[in-house]
């Protein structure tokens, strides 16, 4: 099912197709040809594993997956590629810059520094489409800082910059309405500087004997 973009989210689009195909200019004067090209999850891979392993990850779609090569083999010190690593058997991709959308609903969806690239119109309409694609599992990585990254018309490429529990907060609200899936949410203040929310489901809520619920820190 297609995403109803606003005009504002369509026209980023536009932007986001031109730097994936002609490069981009950074805040400080240098221009990188290949852009969103990094494999960022890599980074993460040690605690990735652990979750993904726990809800007995078979399929996956890289929601926004840039250049992102699940089959290039070294993306661990032994060789193995991500989708080994993983021990995946299905990986697709979605990414509008790049042509690519092979949505279907999965065991996981992987999002990975692409909400805070959204327009604030439509970033409620994504999250929602990353939950209804996820059958058990759901894991956000937001940047909440100003990009190196300039797009084309002079803005700064991290154009919804907000704080971590602004991000929380919005992803609860539509968690409700998804309670077989569970989120693990991670924000960054910095490059590399990232926390973590404890993993959730609104499933728990539900069947909480209490009526408090209490928010879930780093």
């Amino acid at each position: 099912m297609s995403i109803d973009f606003s005009d504002k989210g369509l026209a980023l689009i536009e932007l986001y197709k031109q730097m994936a195909q002609q490069g981009y200019e950074t805040r400080e004067g240098n221009y990188i040809e290949k852009a969103f090209s990094d494999f960022e999850l890599q980074h993460y891979r040690i605690q990735l594993k652990t979750i993904i392993t726990f809800f007995e990850t078979k399929s996956l779609l890289d929601y926004g997956s840039g250049g992102s090569n699940w089959d290039l083999k070294g993306f661990h010190e032994d060789g193995q590629s991500a989708k080994e690593y993983f021990n995946l058997e299905t990986v697709k991709k979605y990414d509008p810059a790049r042509g690519l959308d092979e949505r279907v609903r999965v065991d996981a969806v992987i999002c990975f520094d692409v909400l805070e690239h959204i327009h604030i119109l439509d970033v409620c309409k994504v999250i929602r489409d990353l939950f209804d694609h996820a059958g058990k599992l759901l894991v956000i990585n937001v940047a909440c800082y100003s990009a190196a990254a300039l797009l084309p018309n002079g803005e700064n490429a991290h154009i919804t910059v907000r704080q971590p529990l602004w991000w929380k907060g919005l992803v609860d609200s539509i968690s409700i309405d998804y309670p077989d899936v569970f989120v693990y949410l991670m924000c960054s203040t910095g490059w590399r500087n990232t926390n973590s929310f404890s993993i959730w489901s609104s499933q728990e809520w539900r069947e909480h004997p209490g009526f408090e619920v209490k928010d879930s820190f780093y």
